[in-house]
């Protein structure tokens, strides 16, 4: 846990005076009685005010970067994804409750869409197991107990995200999961290291977090979410923003379906070159090659 440094001396910590005056105060009088008395940094209807998104905004930066560096976090792998990906035991059921429902009524339209999607998902779930093998190998290189390197930093969620998790957790090592507030039910996966485990309002930030320390990007099949923090570090490489990073592909035939960076680059929207930013695997052990290829590690 975050601790007040000893340097303030003399002074009265906040949280000794949140404790002490905080909210209820010795004396009630109209004025301690009002909103105005309340101390600023413990009184939440001020903080959450629209003029103080500034403040937030730092305050989601700082949480959990104090708390990586009191967790000994010197660099990170992060791996993107789909939460709709399931693992294979999953996938598996999902078929076949689908291939039941379709038989039950042949005719129906919504039924059959929903029968090829499964079977595609269980297809896909491959892309699981591939995740929670990288995840072991990747954090069987963490150097010591209280500072690691390469430690697995995922979104947080189901899917892709919990097959990483899962992954470094079985390796008996940290994990670290950015977890967003979402209008539909959103729930951190189990296999977060609980003291790495962050919440987020602002995508902006979270995505932040993610390129802090990051030492390679692996990126799964996935929609909307994993195209947006993809494209972000390609940008930040792409404009010198940070330093060349591996970027990583699984599922080549997925992502040149999806994106034709072919035709990206015909149209010359992006540089020949910038083809070359990228990587495709197929396994978790070609990721981890190129990986440790980059950073002259033993493999």
């Amino acid at each position: 846990m975050m601790t007040e440094s000893a340097e303030a001396g003399p002074f009265p910590t906040a949280r000794d005076e949140a404790d002490t005056f905080a909210p209820e105060p010795q004396v009630q009088t109209p004025q301690t009685e009002s909103p105005a008395y309340r101390l600023a940094f413990a009184d939440d209807d001020f903080l959450l005010r629209p003029d103080l998104r500034a403040v937030r905004l730092q305050l989601e930066l700082l949480k959990p970067e104090l708390l990586q560096q009191e967790m000994g976090i010197r660099s990170t792998v992060a791996m993107f994804g789909s939460a709709r990906i399931p693992d294979p035991e999953t996938a598996a059921r999902h078929l076949a409750e689908a291939e039941k429902a379709a038989r039950d009524k042949p005719r129906d339209k919504d039924l059959a869409r929903k029968l090829t999607i499964a079977r595609r998902m269980l297809a896909n779930s491959r892309y699981y197991e591939e995740a929670r093998r990288l995840a072991r190998i990747v954090t069987n290189t963490c150097v010591g107990e209280h500072v690691c390197d390469f430690v697995v930093k995922t979104g947080g969620g189901p899917g892709i995200m919990e097959a990483a998790n899962r992954g470094a957790f079985e390796a008996g090592g940290k994990s670290i999961g950015l977890n967003i507030v979402l209008p539909m039910e959103q729930a951190p996966n189990q296999y977060i290291t609980p003291e790495l485990c962050f919440r987020f309002h602002y995508f902006a930030i979270r995505k932040m977090h993610f390129m802090i320390r990051v030492r390679a990007l692996v990126a799964f099949p996935g929609g909307f979410g994993t195209f947006d923090e993809l494209f972000e570090a390609l940008t930040l490489i792409q404009t010198g923003k940070i330093e060349p990073i591996p970027v990583i592909m699984f599922g080549r035939e997925y992502w040149e379906r999806v994106i034709n960076f072919d035709a990206m680059a015909m149209e010359g929207m992006i540089g020949p070159e910038d083809k070359d930013l990228l990587s495709f695997v197929e396994t978790a052990e070609e990721a981890w090659n190129i990986i440790a290829e980059f950073y002259r590690l033993p493999h």
